[in-house]
């Protein structure tokens, strides 16, 4: 399976023989492992409560700060497994618990675990988003908890958009450049409790440069639809706000990651009125907008 730019080779095998063409960075493996230490070499934790209705903890063996070479991780969702790995690796290792399953594997591996680790081995960071492509070209959806963003993906999948990530989107920058990274071939519109999704086939098969980004506002179910561009302050917070895997000691690094990537693409903020029957209408308007972008017209 192909994730976040890479190869993903879960051993044993998942009987997800369902695979996208694309050109990997590298080969991630994902295997049961074994280390009689671990516990005692995990001095320092920090916890978050309720996460998917479980308790997760990530721990690793010295101070929390930037990540160092050979730095070891783990990663537990109690009852049901422990992920572990030394920071310069590509191998993820977990240890199974009493309510394993290979399905919660792929679930905690592919949605939350490859995000916790591309951040802290420093590949990648996240917003989160719903992410589409217009003409080939990424665009992402922002929103505040229950503000559309999935709904809207959803719909723009649904008439044949093709989903570079529906919740997470993994971004980089290279040269002044940002770039939006394909997530895995999942789509979760449903957001059930450690539900992978199902399977898709149009994905983006590539990292590429990020187009525009689009904050969705509610408005009234009869009210027009309006598209400004954000500037300034208010353009900062609506990054900050949808910025993914905030770890407290990275705060000052994500600070400016975020302040340059909002120097360098565009945010716009939609007016979207809360009725379902207009998710079209919405639709169009992001489209003519976003290619209008790519034809330099003012906007």
């Amino acid at each position: 399976m192909i994730a976040y730019n890479h190869q993903i080779k879960f051993i044993p095998n998942l009987n997800n023989n369902k695979t996208i063409e694309s050109s990997f960075s590298d080969v991630i493996t994902v295997k049961e492992g074994f280390y009689p230490e671990l516990d005692a070499k995990l001095l320092y934790y920090i916890p978050f409560i309720n996460n998917q209705e479980r308790d997760v903890t990530l721990y690793t063996d010295r101070p929390f700060a930037f990540t160092q070479k050979e730095q070891l991780w783990a990663f537990k969702v109690k009852d049901v497994v422990t992920f572990f790995w030394h920071s310069g690796t590509l191998t993820l290792e977990y240890i199974s618990h009493e309510k394993f399953t290979p399905e919660l594997l792929e679930y905690w591996c592919l949605h939350i675990i490859l995000p916790i680790f591309f951040t802290l081995e420093n590949r990648y960071d996240f917003l989160h988003a719903g992410a589409v492509e217009v003409d080939e070209n990424p665009i992402l959806f922002l929103a505040e908890s229950f503000g559309g963003k999935s709904t809207m993906t959803d719909f723009f999948i649904k008439q044949g958009y093709t989903m570079v990530s529906d919740d997470k989107v993994a971004t980089y920058e290279k040269e002044g450049h940002y770039f939006s990274v394909p997530s895995h071939p999942h789509h979760r519109p449903h957001r059930g409790i450690e539900d992978l999704g199902f399977f898709i086939e149009n994905v983006s098969k590539r990292p590429k440069a990020l187009h525009a980004m689009y904050t969705l506002e509610k408005a009234e179910k009869d009210a027009e639809i309006h598209i400004t561009e954000l500037k300034g302050i208010e353009k900062f917070k609506s990054l900050r706000y949808a910025s993914e895997i905030n770890l407290s000691f990275l705060k000052r690094k994500r600070f400016m990651y975020l302040m340059k990537l909002a120097q360098a693409v565009p945010v716009y903020k939609v007016s979207v009125p809360w009725n379902l029957e207009r998710l079209y209408e919405v639709h169009h308007e992001i489209v003519k907008h976003s290619k209008s972008i790519s034809l330099g017209d003012d906007v």
